[in-house]
């Protein structure tokens, strides 16, 4: 006898769900490179690099061991050091930051905006020196950061603009893709992400054919050609494992993308239907914007958020909370002198969001379970909300 969709399982995310779609592809080809024996870059690499860059409409990319390498490598092949400073989010994943820390340079946190939860360009020119050399804008949650303001800044101060396009491969912006909005671009293919692979990969794309020749020799320990070391650099080399796997799910991206909006579209219809759209803000796609949902994020009052959270997980029903604590909240950024209230709107979207589950294969049942939940929780705790979306 089959459970009712009220005590079924829905997890935050199914990978198995998308593997079974695709196993015999999937299957093939880690046979193809097992009996090749080539693991280490390789025809596969190459492979998808040519193929990624023409995705996104980039003409050069190249794979790198992580998405938190793809950002490290464009500062590192810059020359971003000691005594410069890189703009960014402070409401992002922590390799954002991380990767501007590992040069040595200062990261310069510039608040978001909360519709989008991006870097609210009126904010960013404030906060140039001279000693700014970069800005990285993230493309939070799937959704492009506002572009064309934030290159025109960029143009007048002479500034290197490097998307962390970790969360939004396809997205669009003004119809260009994530990946060809700045100078370059890093991708995370991180399982979890809309082109997920098997463990860690990344890659940066970019137009410029210098930058590209550079971040290319940099992940191989600085070597051209091999064994003859131009600089020091580091192991960030893609595994053809990942590149096979990868491509195998690159075929498939579109209708995923497609299946992931239609998602959240029945996820607004439903929280309209049990009259509760407006006791949370949802999220929003702004105009010339083509968002891909790599989450989607709800925002509820900040005394209720983790109450409904644990409500949710009683009822097996997944969520996440990115993020917990803004960056510039992070311990191990203390030295930057920080504190609370530097970047508020950063901090209540901290307080105040929930990820629900959200995969292309995520069924109307499970939706209808999991807004019905949040509407019963609502109801009983009488939840309000006055903020803005």
């Amino acid at each position: 006898m089959s459970l009712s969709i009220e005590s079924q399982r829905v997890p935050a995310l199914d990978l198995k769900a998308q593997y079974e779609s695709i196993r015999d592809e999937i299957d093939a080809a880690l046979r193809s490179v097992v009996e090749s024996q080539y693991f280490i870059l390789g025809p596969e690499v190459s492979g998808l690099e040519a193929e990624v860059a023409a995705y996104s409409g980039a003409e050069h990319g190249i794979g790198c061991a992580s998405g938190s390498d793809a950002l490290l490598l464009p500062l590192l092949a810059l020359e971003v050091g000691p005594g410069d400073e890189v703009i960014t989010s402070p409401y992002s994943f922590f390799a954002t930051a991380g990767a501007i820390w590992r040069t040595g340079a200062k990261p310069v946190f510039v608040d978001i905006i909360p519709g989008s939860y991006n870097i609210d360009p009126a904010k960013i020119e404030a906060a140039i020196t001279p000693r700014t050399k970069v800005i990285i804008p993230v493309h939070l949650y799937g959704q492009t950061a506002d572009m064309t303001a934030i290159n025109a800044i960029a143009e007048r101060h002479g500034l290197f603009v490097l998307e962390d396009a970790a969360q939004a491969i396809g997205a669009k912006y003004h119809g260009r893709s994530a990946g060809t909005l700045g100078h370059a671009a890093a991708f995370s293919f991180y399982p979890s992400k809309n082109l997920g692979g098997f463990g860690d990969a990344g890659m940066v794309t970019t137009n410029d054919v210098e930058l590209a020749k550079r971040v290319a020799r940099l992940r191989v320990h600085g070597m051209e050609p091999k064994y003859h070391h131009h600089e020091v650099g580091f192991n960030s080399r893609l595994d053809a494992i990942q590149a096979a796997v990868l491509r195998v799910k690159l075929r498939h991206l579109d209708a995923w993308t497609e299946a992931r909006r239609l998602v959240a579209e029945r996820y607004k219809n439903l929280f309209f239907a049990e009259g509760i759209a407006d006791k949370v803000v949802l999220p929003t796609e702004q105009a010339d914007h083509y968002h891909v949902f790599n989450q989607f994020v709800i925002r509820v009052d900040a005394q209720h958020r983790d109450a409904l959270r644990a409500d949710l997980a009683s009822k097996h029903i997944g969520t996440e909370i990115y993020y917990p604590i803004p960056l510039h909240l992070q311990v191990c950024f203390g030295s930057l002198g920080h504190k609370a209230g530097d970047f508020p709107l950063a901090e209540a979207a901290a307080l105040e969001t929930l990820a629900l589950p959200m995969y292309p294969e995520l069924t109307e049942a499970a939706q209808a379970h999991v807004v019905g939940s949040i509407a019963r929780f609502i109801k009983a705790a009488a939840v309000g909300n006055e903020r803005a979306a």
